[in-house]
This record gives C-alpha cells, structure tokens and sequence, in this order.
C-alpha cells in the first residue's frame, strides 16, 4: 500500500443496526487515555520543570511569611509561651553595718525551693517528703503545691515552696528527685549578734521583705530589684533549657546597704548593763541612749526587754519594741532642766539667784511639795537642782510664764519625732497654753502633764551639752550602693537654744546633782570624770493613761567641763525603785563609753563646792 492510499474496510459480520436521526450521534468514549504531546527539545522539558519547582518554594516562602507576619499573636500563645519556664532571680538584699563597717544584719547564700505543680504527680506524698526538710507542715506544702491559674490563663509552672533554706537541706531535697519540684539560689538573713540592736534593726519575712525596725524603713532602699530567666525548657521533669531555644534574662540589681553610726561594742555593753539591772525589777521596761555631743549620732539605743532578731517569730511584740522612740513617758523632774534653762536664757534667773524656798506650794487645788524640805530658808540656784525642789521650779516658772516655756519645750524638741531613722516613732504632746489649768502652772514645769520620749530628753540635754545647739538625733551615717559608693545621710537639722554661756552656767550647775551631799544623783557619779545631769520620777503613759508605778531616770553628760557624751537611762518599775536602776546603770555606762573611747579624767579639777542654803 501506497503512502496515502485509504486501508480497505472490515467486513462485518453481523448487521448494523438503524441509525436514529431524531437526535445527534454520541461520541464513542476512548478506550486508552489520551498521550501527551511529546515535547521534541530536551532543553525545554528542563526549563518547564524548573519553572514549576521555583513556583512551589515561591508559594512555600509566601506562606512562611505570612504566618511570621500576619498570624504570629494567634500562635505565640499556643507555642514558645506554652514551652517557656520562669526562675526567679532574687536581688541580694543590702547589709546593715555599724559605724566601723562590722555587720549588723546580711545576706548569706541559701536556696530556695520551688514547685511546678504541672509535674506533681502525688502532691500529699511530695508534701510529706518536703516538710521534714524545710520545716513547713505537710498540708501547708500541699496548699501551695495546688495547681493554679495565671492571668493570662495559663496553668502556673512555678510557685514557691520556702525561701533562705539552708544549701544543706537543699541538697537533700534534690536527692529526693521529686517530680515537679527543683531548688534555685537564693539568700536569707543572718543576724551575727542575735540580740544585739535587735529592736532597732528589726527582721524580715521569708520572702526578705522588711516587717520591723530599720529592716522596715529602709525595705526598699535595701531590697533591690529582682530579676527572671526566661527559657524554652524541653518536656520531662522540670526540663532542662532547649539549646539554641528561646531565652531572656533580666538581671537582678542588688540593694544599697546602710551605714548606722552605731558602735557595735558599746552597743553590747550597754544591753548587758541594762539587761543586768532589769533583772530586778520583773515585768518592768528600760531604756537606754548614748549620744555623741556635737554630731547628734547615737551611738548605742538598748531596750529591755529584748528578743533575738534571727528567731523573731518565737518573741513577744512587746519586747520587740524600741522603747527609746516608743516608751512615752511623764518625764519628771529631768525635765527640769528645760525650765532652768528658759529662765537662764530668758534672764529670769542667774547662776548666782537665790530665792526663799517653801516646803510646799499650791496650784489651783494641788498642793506641790519638796522631799528635801527648805523650811523657807534662801536657797541656791544648783541647790534647788541638787534636791530636785519642786516649789524652787514652780516658782521659777512662774517668773517665765506659759507661753516662754511652751516655747523652750519645741526648741528642746519636744511635741514632735526627732525624726532619728526608727519608724513609728512616737511624737509625745505637750500641754497647749489654752488647755493649761492653774494646777498646769505647776505640774508642767516639773516635768508632769508633759509626754515624751527618752530620745527626745536626752536630744535636749545634749544641747545642754553642745554648747546651746539642738542636733537632731540619727542613727543612719550614710548608704553603700552596690558598686561601694557611699553617700552620707542628709546632715541633721541643728537649732540655737541657748548661749554658749548659758549652757555652760546650766551644766555647771547640774553638777551638784552628782556632788552635793545628800542630792538625789550621787550613785550616778563616775570617779575621776566630772558628771553633770539630772534624776527624775515620773510616769508611764499608754493612750494617755497613766499606769501602776513609776519611771525613774537619770541623764547626764561627760566630762562637764567639755562634754563628749550623753547618756539617759529610764527605766519602768511597776511596782516602784525604779532609782536604784537608773543612777547605777548610767554610772556603768558611762564609765564604760569613757574608757572605750580614750577620753582622759578629767583636768579641770573637781566640781564646784556648791552652797545650798546660801546665808
């Protein structure tokens, strides 16, 4: 056959059957699928699939962009964040020091240990296991270990279960190998002297937070900042980081530490004096203030009675107290030497005034009366001090007037907190004029129908002592920052409240308390110092009530001639004697403050022979 020649038809063997033309013949379907047209060039099967491949990454990258862009929020919450741990990273709380840099209170490394209540498998035996070693009961544990929500909804993945534990009794939960639970660093506080300014330094809570004293006031300078290690942890157990996972850490930025002008030794000596004289007198309260003259710095502040700041949750809140800012009391006859001053100042009086002293006088319908009777003979400016006469003082008052001796009250500080550094310090109160009854006009000057604190008084005999300067009382010397730079507390607030002469006629004349015979502070004088200062006799106030008993006290300074130091002594005798307390304890410690600190006796030889009873 020919190219292009027609093949001969097939002949049929059975007959075809009638065609219909009512309706368009269909199509007969094909048996095999049809062929693609076979491309003739190699080269242009090669560039089509490369196109096509490109086309598929094309709409790959498209989609992984879109999903990075557009739909991140929507699947943040359901991934990394679903796969992230948080650790606490606690800030080093700053340290407390005493004026010499010896530690008061500090941070030591401890741990802390944590529940992810997520992996607790058996929360009561986990708990059981727990409390044994970090000293919490089982069903407290148990409680904390509860599985919790977030804010955002999510199960909580961390919760503390204690704080400051010892690195000991972390590495024994550790061994325990508890599901859910892990152990991080940490710290806790250590108090080296146990008592020791206990109720000035005050404590803090597990969690280093500041509950008392200066731990209190000054929390937020001390605590710092914490910080946090955010991580994408792996599945198991308290999972350890993934590499190359997500990971933030926000560094914690350590607290300043203070400075205190405290001395640590005189501190210590002055507690054991005052804890050994408290012994005698049960249920009763003592405190305790040495000031530097000049300076205003307290250098020792001791409360009887005491507790141990490295276990305050075994104390009584009372004996938590610092009883030098918050003991109010009626202060008495130490008083006293506010009103002679005024009228020394004031020119009411002299050194050299003498006035007929009766054995008793009265004021509205009080009668005041004297112990050391005068039997209206003349007496003498430092004899009406010696013998803490009443009717003297009343009626040298009575010269100066309400309001002159109202006025001497606030410039000697009193009626408001010194504003030494201790929180809730108590302001006392004085009598406004308005309120003074005619028995005011002789209660007050005496040191009655006044309230204050024994800070406040021995504040006001060191400007007696500082030449006629008030100098605010302070506790704090400067703040430590974190990189050691110090920076000195805001300089205390001073105040003229007497001549330099006046202050130094006052303090002469206070000297026959502690010379004159039979004058009422003889078991306050320090051999070979010359000692000038004041007993008192008043009461103690709480809510403004007077309570069962009495307060006694002495505050002096040392040397007279040039005083370098004040002490004030109060101590609260429910059942009385209080003065045979307060006299002796004073003694001792001055005794003790003079020899710490090298002060030589005194050379400008003994004290003045004082006359009583001038003829």
């Amino acid at each position: 056959m020919r190219l292009g020649d027609e093949p001969p038809p097939r002949r049929r063997t059975t007959p075809r059957a009638p065609r219909r033309t009512d309706r368009p013949a269909a199509r007969r379907p094909s048996r095999k699928p049809p062929r693609p047209p076979k491309l003739a060039d190699p080269r242009l099967r090669l560039r089509l699939g490369t196109a096509l491949t490109l086309t598929l990454f094309a709409v790959i990258g498209v989609r992984l962009i879109f999903l990075q862009a557009v739909d991140t929020p929507a699947y943040a919450g359901g991934g990394v964040a679903d796969r992230t741990r948080t650790v606490e990273l606690p800030a080093p709380r700053g340290a407390i020091y005493d004026f010499r840099g010896e530690p008061l209170a500090r941070s030591v490394e401890a741990r802390y240990v944590f529940a992810d209540p997520t992996e607790i498998k058996d929360r009561a035996a986990t708990a059981k296991a727990l409390s044994p070693l970090l000293g919490i009961p089982a069903s407290k544990l148990t409680d904390l270990m509860k599985p919790r929500k977030l804010e955002n909804g999510n199960p909580s993945r961390f919760e503390y279960l204690a704080r400051g534990v010892e690195i000991l009794n972390a590495k024994q939960v550790l061994a325990l190998e508890l599901p859910g639970i892990g152990v991080h660093r940490d710290e806790r506080r250590e108090v080296p002297g146990g008592d020791l300014a206990a109720n000035l330094i005050g404590f803090t809570s597990q969690d280093m937070v500041g509950l008392e004293g200066l731990e209190a006031r000054y929390d937020e300078l001390l605590a710092g900042q914490d910080g946090k290690r955010v991580y994408e942890a792996g599945l198991g157990d308290l999972a350890a980081p993934i590499p190359g996972g997500y990971s933030r850490t926000t560094p914690a930025k350590p607290g300043s530490s203070l400075a205190l002008t405290l001395d640590r030794d005189l501190q210590f000596r002055t507690q054991q004096i005052l804890s050994t004289a408290m012994a005698q007198e049960r249920g009763g309260v003592g405190a305790a203030v040495i000031m530097e003259v000049g300076s205003g710095a307290v250098l020792s502040q001791a409360s009887n009675p005491t507790y141990d700041a490295a276990k305050p949750a075994a104390s009584d809140p009372v004996a938590r107290e610092d009883a030098a800012t918050s003991f109010v009391v009626d202060p008495g006859s130490v008083h006293k030497a506010i009103t002679y001053g005024a009228a020394l100042q004031e020119g009411v009086i002299t050194p050299e005034t003498t006035l007929p002293i009766a054995n008793s006088i009265k004021k509205g319908d009080t009668w005041f009366s004297d112990t050391h009777p005068a039997d209206g003979k003349r007496m003498s400016i430092p004899g009406m001090l010696a013998y803490s006469s009443n009717v003297g003082t009343i009626t040298i008052a009575d010269k100066l007037g309400r309001d002159r001796l109202i006025d001497y009250q606030k410039r000697f500080g009193l009626g408001k907190p010194t504003g030494e550094g201790m929180p809730g310090e108590a302001s006392g109160r004085l009598l406004p004029a308005d309120e003074w009854s005619k028995s005011s006009e002789g209660s007050v000057p005496i040191g009655h129908s006044v309230d204050a604190t024994p800070l406040q008084m021995a504040a006001a005999y060191a400007a007696i002592a500082n030449d006629g300067t008030y100098v605010q009382p302070h506790l704090v010397k400067e703040t430590i920052g974190p990189d050691g730079k110090r920076t000195p507390a805001p300089a205390p607030v001073t105040r003229s409240v007497l001549s330099p002469e006046n202050a130094a006629a006052l303090r002469t004349m206070l000297e026959a308390v502690t010379t004159v015979d039979h004058a009422t502070g003889l078991t306050a004088a320090v051999p070979g110092y010359r000692i000038a200062g004041k007993t008192g006799t008043g009461w103690r106030l709480v809510d403004g009530k007077k309570q069962p008993g009495e307060v006694s006290s002495f505050i002096g300074m040392a040397p007279a001639e040039k005083p370098r130091y004040v002490i004030a002594v109060f101590v609260y005798a429910p059942d009385g004697g209080g003065a045979a307390i307060a006299g002796p304890a004073f003694r001792d410690m001055m005794q003790f403050t003079l020899r710490h600190y090298r002060v030589p006796p005194s050379t400008g030889g003994s004290a003045p022979k004082f006359v009583v009873y001038p003829r």
